[in-house]
C-alpha cells in the first residue's frame, strides 16, 4: 500500500492515525492538459523525501498519524465518481477520521464537501484557485472541473481566493464580495483577515495547485499567468487554522511532468504544513 512520508510505521497505520488521506486518480473531463490522474502517485512519491520536522510550527505532524487508504478509482461518469467519493469521505468522517484528499482533477471535490456539509453544521468552503469553475454546466456535465463551485453553491457558502480566470456566464454565480481576485492581492496580504472573517466556524479547505505563480507550480492541467506565492498561501491557511475549526481538506490538479517534478514536492509539502498547522493547534 502507497505511503504517505518517511515515518516510522506506527504512525501510519489506520487505527493509529487521525489523518487519512484519500486519493482519487481521476482525470474524466479535463479540458487541456492530461495526467491529473497521475498526481496522487506523484505526490506520495515526492512525500517520501520530506523532513519529518516542521521550523516554522517546531513541530513533527506525523505523530498525528497519517494514515493513506485505498483510492477512489470510479471512472465510468462524472456522476458515478462523485458518489464513489461522498461514499467514501462519510466513512470516514464517520470513523473520526480527518480526510486529507488529494486529486486528480477538480471534479473530485464535489463528492467530499457534499460528505462534509452533511456532518458539519455551519460549514463553509475557501477555495484557493485561478479559475472560478462556477460554470452551471460544462461539456454537457454538472460534474465537470469547471463546474465544481456551482456544486458547493447548492450546498454550503464559500470564499475565493486567487481567482484571474473565468467565463463571463459565471458571473451571475459569483459573490464578488466573497471572492479575492489575484491581481488585488498578490503583493501584499491585507486581504487575508477579511476573507477568514467571511468563513463560518467549521470551514472545509480546497486547494487547486494553479492558484500558486507559474514559477513554482508549472505541473497543472490549467495554468495561468500570475498568481500567489507560497508564503502569502501558507500565511492565509495558517490563519484559517486558528481562526476556524478545520474539518477537511483537498489539494488537486497535479499534473506531473516527468524530468521536472518540484511541484509535485510542493504539492506534499504543502499538505504537510498544513498538518502541522493543525497540529500545533491541537
Amino acid at each position: 500500500m502507497a505511503r504517505y512520508g518517511n515515518f516510522p510505521e506506527t504512525f501510519t497505520q489506520y487505527d493509529n492515525s487521525k489523518i487519512v488521506i484519500l486519493p482519487v486518480p481521476y482525470d474524466g473531463t479535463s479540458t487541456w492538459g492530461k495526467g491529473a490522474d497521475k498526481g496522487p502517485e506523484a505526490l506520495l512519491d515526492a512525500s517520501h523525501y520530506l523532513e519529518n520536522y516542521d521550523i516554522e510550527t517546531n513541530s513533527e505532524p506525523y505523530n498525528l498519524g497519517i494514515h493513506v487508504t485505498s483510492p477512489v478509482t470510479e471512472s465510468l461518469s462524472p456522476d458515478a465518481m462523485v458518489a464513489a467519493v461522498k461514499t467514501r469521505v462519510s466513512e470516514l468522517i464517520r470513523d473520526s477520521k480527518m480526510v486529507a484528499m488529494i486529486g486528480g482533477e477538480h471534479s473530485v471535490t464535489i463528492g467530499s464537501v457534499q460528505a462534509h456539509c452533511e456532518h458539519y453544521p455551519n460549514m463553509s468552503v475557501i477555495q484557493l484557485d485561478a479559475h472560478g469553475d462556477l460554470q452551471e454546466v460544462y461539456h454537457d456535465s454538472k460534474y465537470n472541473h469547471g463546474c465544481v463551485m456551482a456544486r458547493v453553491k447548492e450546498v454550503c457558502p464559500f470564499v475565493q481566493v486567487g481567482i484571474r480566470s473565468m467565463d463571463v456566464a459565471e458571473e451571475k454565480n459569483m459573490s464578488r464580495e466573497r471572492v479575492f481576485f489575484a491581481e488585488n492581492i498578490y503583493d501584499h496580504d491585507r486581504w487575508i483577515n477579511k476573507a477568514v472573517s467571511l468563513l463560518s466556524d467549521n470551514v472545509y479547505i480546497t486547494i487547486d495547485l494553479d492558484v500558486f505563480e507559474l514559477g513554482s507550480m508549472m505541473s497543472t492541467g490549467t495554468p495561468e499567468p500570475g498568481g500567489l506565492g507560497w508564503y502569502q498561501i501558507l500565511h492565509l491557511l495558517k490563519k484559517i487554522v486558528n481562526k476556524k475549526n478545520v474539518v477537511g481538506f483537498d489539494i488537486v490538479e497535479l499534473c506531473p511532468k516527468e524530468f521536472y517534478r518540484a511541484p509535485d514536492f510542493l504539492a506534499a509539502k504543502l499538505l504537510y504544513k498544513i498538518l502541522a498547522y493543525i497540529y500545533t493547534k491541537k
